[in-house]
């Protein structure tokens, strides 16, 4: 689908505009550089007009591999940085990204929701196909896209530029914003859909906020239950995948991709940038930390909390989570430990 996005993309700007605007240095070689750099994305999918940045160790082999044409990073990894890109040295990578999304979609700082001066109900730039019903009280934000059978319930807000497949059910009070649904979605009323994701640069100075410019992106056939969240991605999208059911009060991260199929049950938070294979079950009020991969076809059970990879097939449970069993040979042993003993049976 052709989409036109959320943000609109200031620039092209020069290297030393970037750097200025970013606190960082252009590296000794690079000085002077005619360098014009047109977007901020990551690593992996920088080309050489983009800038990136690197901020956790985690990800310098991307650092090795990227093409893009410039790179936040400090100083300590500059020589790190790959034939053809710019280091641009900083000691807040982080903050420096931050700075950088905000000269480039300089309307990043709002969330783009139904125009303030549109009126009220229907704008008349949206796009219902035919069979649509849209109760009292809905809104529906401009260039919008609703799909044929769809019911957008009461008191919902459809987002500017959100495309919402055929067959849907949005339910009352949802909030839909930087979204794309498939077909045949049901979201349970009081929802959120793409906010802002949980993103600051942490500093002595204040935290500063980082502009999220991604999306949430709901693939066909799932269920999102009462009263839960979807942040959007930072700069790439979060992803719910085909078929997967979300139960109510779930929270899920910005840049958390989950698979086909999966089960997440209430109560749950999906830290950002975790990755969920197909066919994942999450139990209630389980949990991650960001930056990690639940393999195909793993369990987490509920109230467990992984800090790591859980491979693929794979049953965990506790906090850390570890092997199913190994978990359950320990609170058998910890029963065993604390039952009392002979003598104090009779007191």
């Amino acid at each position: 689908m052709d989409h036109p996005g959320f943000f609109e993309l200031a620039g092209p700007f020069s290297l030393e505009e970037v750097a200025e605007a970013t606190g960082s240095q252009v590296s000794e070689n690079a000085a002077g550089s005619k360098l014009m750099l047109k977007n901020v994305r990551t690593l992996a999918d920088a080309g050489p007009d983009d800038v990136a940045f690197l901020d956790n160790r985690k990800y310098l082999p991307q650092l090795a591999t990227t093409k893009a044409g410039a790179c936040l990073v400090l100083p300590a990894f500059a020589d790190k940085v790959p034939e053809g890109t710019v280091a641009l040295l900083t000691p807040a990578p982080y903050r420096g990204f931050a700075k950088a999304l905000s000269k480039f979609y300089p309307g990043s700082s709002w969330p783009q929701l139904a125009d303030a001066d549109g009126p009220v109900g229907v704008h008349p730039s949206a796009r219902l196909e035919d069979g649509v019903t849209v109760e009292p009280g809905a809104i529906i934000g401009a260039e919008a896209h609703i799909g044929a059978g769809s019911r957008i319930a009461a008191g919902a807000v459809v987002g500017r530029r959100v495309y919402i497949g055929r067959n849907c059910y949005v339910g009352g009070n949802v909030t839909l914003q930087h979204s794309l649904i498939g077909d045949r979605v049901i979201i349970h009323a009081g929802s959120r859909l793409g906010q802002d994701g949980f993103g600051f640069a942490m500093g002595r100075e204040g935290h500063l906020k980082v502009p999220q410019i991604g999306r949430v992106v709901v693939q066909n056939d799932v269920e999102i239950g009462a009263n839960s969240a979807i942040d959007r991605g930072a700069l790439k999208d979060t992803i719910i995948g085909e078929g997967t059911k979300i139960d109510n009060l779930v929270q899920i991260g910005h840049n958390v991709v989950i698979g086909r199929h999966c089960v997440i049950v209430a109560h749950t938070g999906i830290s950002g940038s975790t990755e969920l294979g197909d066919f994942v079950v999450m139990g209630g009020q389980s949990g991650t930390v960001g930056h990690i991969k639940i393999g195909t076809g793993a369990q987490v059970a509920g109230a467990s909390h992984p800090k790591e990879d859980v491979p693929a097939g794979a049953r965990v449970g506790g906090t850390p989570a570890r092997p199913l069993r190994q978990w359950g040979r320990e609170l058998a042993l910890l029963a065993k430990l604390t039952r009392p003993g002979e003598s104090e049976k009779g007191n």
